[in-house]
């Protein structure tokens, strides 16, 4: 083995093992690196690391890149993306797992943490509906719609289709906004009016409408809007 690849191989031995005795001190481009790492095994990946957490922000940032911008970072190629994009949907999934099939009332700081997790840093806007049973147990999650960078439309007729189908007794709206502030708009308000009037003529409730932005979150329920 060259001197360069001993460096490297001793480099990322010391990688591995200072994630292993504390993860949590790692900052954002080391943990970033040491993810590359298992798709590119045989390469340098510091500077691309780096290069993403400067183009995009953050470790959280850089996995919720759309995988033609993370590939038009230099040594970034498909296989690459992707092991990023699992990274980012094994998050999601852990956050989801403690709030699938549970009282949705009872685990609400979960709901919220998942929702957070699932969105806050998305550059689109993006809408899920959570629906629930009788006993406000989380029957199904489902992405609804995908918009622009400040616009989603979400069809009130759509939405009790869905909730009949499923036969849900209530639900949850949840939309992020990629602005960072989660203050709801005057369309968010008479949008979530109007699909609340719709589900209550089928005996649906809206239990409430969460927005999520990455300088926090709204509850229209708190905000006194439901």
């Amino acid at each position: 083995m060259e001197q360069d690849e001993q460096d490297l191989a001793g480099h990322r031995e010391r990688l591995r093992r200072r994630f292993l005795e504390a993860p949590e001190a790692l900052p954002d481009y080391e943990l970033l690196e040491l993810l590359l790492t298992l798709a590119i095994p045989r390469r340098d990946v510091k500077p691309q690391a780096k290069a993403l957490i400067r183009r995009f922000g953050s470790f959280a940032d850089v996995l919720t890149a759309p995988v033609e911008e993370l590939m038009a970072e230099a040594g970034i190629n498909q296989r690459t993306a992707v092991a990023l994009k699992v990274a980012r949907e094994a998050a999601i999934r852990l956050a989801r797992a403690p709030v699938i099939n549970s009282v949705v009332i009872s685990s609400w700081d979960s709901l919220v943490d998942y929702c957070r997790t699932a969105m806050a840093t998305l550059p689109m806007e993006q809408f899920r509906l959570l629906f629930l049973d009788r006993k406000n147990v989380l029957i199904a999650d489902e992405l609804q719609q995908t918009g622009t960078i400040d616009h989603t439309p979400l069809y009130p007729r759509e939405v009790v289709r869905r909730a009949l189908a499923l036969h849900a007794s209530a639900l949850i709206m949840v939309h992020n906004h990629p602005s960072g502030d989660p203050k709801p708009s005057k369309a968010d308000i008479e949008m979530t009016r109007a699909v609340r009037e719709a589900l209550a003529v089928v005996g649906v409730q809206l239990h409430d409408h969460l927005v999520i932005g990455r300088k926090g979150d709204v509850s229209f329920k708190a905000l006194g809007l439901l």
